[in-house]
Order: C-alpha cells, then sequence, then structure tokens
C-alpha cells in the first residue's frame, strides 16, 4: 500500500518527483491523469504514486478540481502523506496556480501548515532568505525572466506567493535550519495559529538543509516544493527501480521547451550531426495538416536510411523565437506547437518510434496524451530530474520515453541519453 502520494502540475515534474523518490529506495509509480479504478488495482505494490496533471497553467478552477480528484484518488490508495510538486523556478503567474492549490490542499487535509520548498540544490536552486537562486543569479535575472507563459521576474518567494493565497505566508531563514530538524519543529509549530492556515517559505542552500527538512516535517499531511525534498527522505536501500524493458525501434527527439537548456541541448546535438527540423509557425497557421505530413515524410525518410539514429523536431533555437509576437486573429505560437508535436508523436509511433526524450512540460504533456500512455515506470536516471521510463499505451504498443523539464538535463541529453537503454 502506498504511503506516499504525489500530486504534479506537469508530466516531467511527476517523473521528476518519482525519480527522486526511486532514488531514496521507494517503489514509485506516475499515473498520468487521475488514476480510476482500474488503474488503482494495479498500484497496490507501490510505496508512492505520482499523479500527472497538466495544470501548471490551466485555469486556476481546473486546476484545483483535478488536484483536489487527484488527492482523493490517492487517499483511496491508502496515502496518508502528500507532496504538492511545482517547478523548482516557482512557475506561476500572481493568479496561481501555486497557491490556489496548496489552499485547497489545505482545506481537504484540515491542517494547518504546508512548507514551501521550491529549492533543489543539485540543479542550482536554492532558496536563502526568502529569494529563488537559479545557481548563482537570483529567478529574476535568470532566463526564467523571459519565460513564455510564466515570466519570473521577481525572486521573492514570499512575495509571489502572497497574491496567489488566502492564508498568511511566512519565512523560515537558514539559520534555522541550520541548528537542526527539532529547531526546525519548533519554529513550523510557533507559526501556527488555531483556526487559521500558514504556508512557510523554508530556506535550503544544500542537500543536508533538505533532510533536515525532510526530518522536521516527518509528521506533516502536506509538504509543497520542487522536487527536491523528496531526497532529504532517509534512503530505505537501492534505487528502487525494477529493471525497465528496452523497445525496440526508432529514436525521436521532440523539445517544445524555450528555455536556454534546452536552446543549448538543440545546439549540442546539431552540431553532433543529429538531423533536425524547426517548427515553421508560419506554414503551421496556414496549412497545419500539410505541415506535419512534411516532416513525418522526413523523419520516416531519414529512418529509412538510419533506423537507430534520432531525429530532432523542435520549436526555437534563440530567445528572438521566444519574443515572437502571436497573432490577433488566429492561436497563439504555444498552442500550434504542442498540437504539431502531438501530431508529430501520434504519427511517427504509427510509424515504428518507440524510444521518445521530450522536451518541456507542457509538450510531454500534449506528447504522452496523443500516445495514449495511462502510467509509467521509471527506469534509470539520466541525470538530476531527469530518467528514462516505460510506458504502454491503450493500443499495446510500449514506449522507453524521457520526459525533460526545459530547464533540467545535460547539454549532451540528446545525442547521450540513448546510451542508458542500451
Amino acid at each position: 500500500m502506498a504511503t506516499w502520494g504525489g500530486i504534479a502540475d506537469d508530466f516531467t515534474g511527476a517523473t521528476d518527483l518519482a525519480g527522486n523518490w526511486v532514488a531514496r529506495g521507494l517503489r514509485t509509480v506516475v499515473t498520468l491523469g487521475v488514476p480510476d479504478a482500474a488503474d488503482r488495482a494495479r498500484l497496490a505494490e507501490a510505496d508512492a504514486v505520482v499523479v500527472a496533471l497538466k495544470s501548471r497553467t490551466a485555469p486556476v478552477e481546473e486546476a484545483v478540481r483535478d488536484s483536489l480528484a487527484a488527492l482523493e484518488a490517492l487517499r483511496a490508495l491508502g496515502c496518508v502523506r502528500f507532496y504538492q510538486k511545482y517547478c523548482s523556478t516557482f512557475d506561476s503567474t500572481p493568479a496561481g496556480n501555486i497557491g490556489p492549490v496548496a489552499d485547497a490542499l489545505l482545506a481537504a487535509l484540515d491542517t494547518g501548515l504546508a512548507v514551501v520548498v521550491p529549492s533543489f540544490p543539485a540543479t542550482g536552486r536554492s532558496v536563502y532568505r526568502g529569494h529563488l537562486f537559479v545557481g548563482d543569479r537570483l529567478l529574476s535575472d535568470s532566463s526564467m525572466r523571459h519565460h513564455p507563459l510564466t515570466p519570473m521576474t521577481s525572486s521573492d518567494v514570499p512575495g509571489l506567493l502572497r497574491p496567489q493565497t488566502a492564508h498568511r505566508v511566512a519565512s523560515v531563514p537558514l539559520p534555522v535550519v541550520r541548528a537542526g530538524a527539532p529547531a526546525l519543529r519548533a519554529e513550523l509549530d510557533r507559526l501556527r495559529r488555531p483556526g487559521a492556515r500558514v504556508l512557510a517559505v523554508v530556506d535550503a542552500v544544500e542537500e543536508d538543509d533538505l533532510a533536515v527538512i525532510a526530518r522536521a516535517t516527518a509528521d506533516h499531511p502536506l509538504v509543497t516544493g520542487g522536487s527536491g525534498l523528496a531526497l532529504g527522505l532517509p534512503a530505505d536501500g537501492a534505487p528502487a527501480h525494477a529493471a525497465m524493458p528496452v523497445e525496440d525501434g526508432h529514436p525521436l527527439i521532440l523539445a517544445g521547451s524555450a528555455s536556454t537548456a534546452t536552446q543549448g541541448q538543440i545546439a549540442h546535438a546539431r552540431r553532433a550531426g543529429v538531423p533536425a527540423r524547426k517548427l515553421d509557425l508560419d506554414a503551421l497557421r496556414a496549412d497545419p495538416e500539410g505541415a506535419v505530413d512534411a516532416l513525418v515524410a522526413e523523419v520516416t525518410a531519414h529512418w529509412a536510411d538510419a533506423p537507430r539514429a534520432p531525429f530532432l523536431i523542435h520549436a526555437v533555437e534563440n530567445r528572438d523565437d521566444i519574443r515572437r509576437d502571436d497573432p490577433a486573429d488566429g492561436p497563439p505560437a504555444g498552442e500550434l506547437v504542442e498540437r504539431a508535436l502531438a501530431d508529430c508523436a501520434r504519427r511517427l509511433a504509427a510509424a515504428g518510434a518507440r524510444r521518445l526524450i521530450v522536451a518541456g512540460g507542457e509538450t510531454s504533456g500534449s506528447v504522452v496524451r496523443a500516445l495514449g500512455i495511462r502510467r509509467l515506470e521509471l527506469g534509470p536516471s539520466l541525470g538530476p530530474g531527469v530518467s528514462w521510463a516505460h510506458g504502454v499505451a491503450g493500443d499495446g504498443r510500449a514506449y522507453n520515453l524521457a520526459l525533460k523539464s526545459g530547464n533540467f538535463g545535460a547539454p549532451e541529453i540528446f545525442t547521450d541519453g540513448w546510451h542508458a537503454l542500451a
């Protein structure tokens, strides 16, 4: 019976959290969408279950509704501790969705406090005096300032959260964390108020800080954060992923992310000679079906000559692509990209694609839904926040998938990530 239940606001975040729980020895399964009764019967052996939602930029009401449905399903599985997973760069707008979902979960669990821990030091994310850093830069000075959907122009996590929540937002500074778990637990208890709720932003700069926070919150029904806090759990044996089936099929890379990290990975792949095609937004606006037809024809022709060689389809190359204005009388660029990459995934799967690296949370959600996959079993890690996984679609086709947050992964992941499947 599962102890931990995760509610992730995108598909890459779900595999990110699951990978960290696997690393701590928990048998973990990801469900793509809220599991139904049939799904739940297949999850009985897991120690932890993560529900992957596509709610990061959804309307607030939809994000809250889906998160509460996920909570109900996880409780039915026997979960007693819950983890609201959002991006370690706190991707959101003043309207949500991190705060509204946290408020709803606090109410549903009838608990008075939850910690807020975006830190993930292994990927360069840390919080000091309530300010979120990406490497040695404040979040507001990082490439996230230019994110097309959730531009992060402030680094003050309590300040970002206050407009999103109906509850008090408190800060717990690093010296309290460094004083140890009993001191941190006492401070969190001090922040509680009868009949009120509070979200406590806790500083963390190193992985040892996460271990302190994990110990101090060991009896909390709800924690919230990036996936880093999961690494603070005490290890329970060796990593718990089973031997992952490796599928025999064509390799494909679909990159919808506009992040600086993904841009670097695209550039590295191109320099290494990986055949690539950038999506043509004008062609997609004029004739979306014809544009996808052309992409599919080019990729299948490549595989006819080199069936084991990956092909890369990507949305952006540089910041100029991100800043491109959307027209007033047509779908926005992001919608075109997600639709085109989902169509490519579905049609190229029919042509034999079975190994996919997908970059971007929104892209991953669109692609996995297009393939009809409902559940993922985690496989080998490709680095902090990224793992291979195995999934079977409703039509019986099986896939190996690496769902990569746009901000994560080494520069060579598109060229070298395949080696883990050898």
